[in-house]
């Protein structure tokens, strides 16, 4: 399973991004997505959590500005992004584990990352 990220940018302080990761293959569920993100010269952060049935989890320093989402008829996840601030440049990473179809009757499970979507936020 591959999954295409997308929707980073340039933005300016206090403005707003939409991130998506869509999984393409025969999926047949998301159970968990996470987004990271990674500034240069720094460790992989957390940013967001969704798993299913449980509220999603936030890192500390996006909570109130950051929402985790997804549609599952789009097989798609997304970071909704308000309030950016400088320090909320980063390339973003996402991670969706699930299962998809290999056969008409089996399925399997996949853990996959997308490919990073750099986000600049900068007057």
């Amino acid at each position: 399973v591959q999954l295409q990220a997308s929707g980073g940018g340039l933005v300016q302080p206090g403005g707003s991004l939409r991130l998506s990761c869509a999984a393409s293959g025969s999926i047949f569920d998301i159970v968990a997505s996470d987004w990271y993100r990674q500034a240069p010269g720094k460790a992989r952060e957390f940013v967001a959590r969704l798993t299913r049935g449980e509220p999603p989890t936030y890192g500390t320093p996006v909570k109130g500005r950051f929402v985790i989402s997804k549609d599952d008829s789009k097989s798609t996840v997304y970071l909704q992004m308000d309030s950016l601030r400088s320090e909320d440049t980063a390339v973003y990473y996402c991670n969706v584990a699930g299962r998809h179809w290999v056969t008409d009757t089996a399925k399997r499970a996949f853990n996959s990352w997308g490919q990073g979507t750099q986000v600049t936020v900068s007057s």
